[in-house]
């Protein structure tokens, strides 16, 4: 079985700023309306968005009671060892390189959803 043949089927929400992702998350802005208590299954971040960096996006998901336990992955183009350091001690749950290729990008994508949503066993009494 391939990866693409294991159809793991979630909404992606695709957030262009720290700032967005936030507001999403806590259901501010134009994302007032969403129920903040409906979590995501899992959050990849980057470190390097705009507005407001993933470490600072990063600590606030930690610090609110609805995400806290929500598996956040850091998925970046940085192999700095404090980047690293930074991501792991603020909470998130694993650490992992963009590969340049894009080809290899989706195949590293979907193995950290087959992971994380399929294999992954979650908190009881999340939802």
């Amino acid at each position: 079985m391939t990866l693409a043949e294991n159809n793991v089927r979630n909404e992606i929400v695709v957030a262009n700023d720290g700032l967005e992702a936030l507001d999403y998350l806590f259901a501010k802005g134009r994302h007032a309306h969403r129920d903040r208590r409906e979590v995501p299954a899992l959050i990849l971040l980057d470190l390097k968005l705009p507005k407001l960096g993933g470490i600072d996006v990063l600590r606030q998901v930690r610090e609110n009671e609805y995400t806290r336990l929500v598996p956040v992955v850091i998925l970046t183009s940085s192999s700095e060892e404090e980047d690293i350091v930074a991501s792991l001690e603020n909470g998130a749950n694993s650490y992992v390189r963009k590969p340049v290729e894009f080809g290899r990008f989706v195949e590293q994508v979907q193995r950290l959803q087959v992971y994380w949503l399929l294999v992954h066993e979650p908190p009881q009494g999340r939802d």
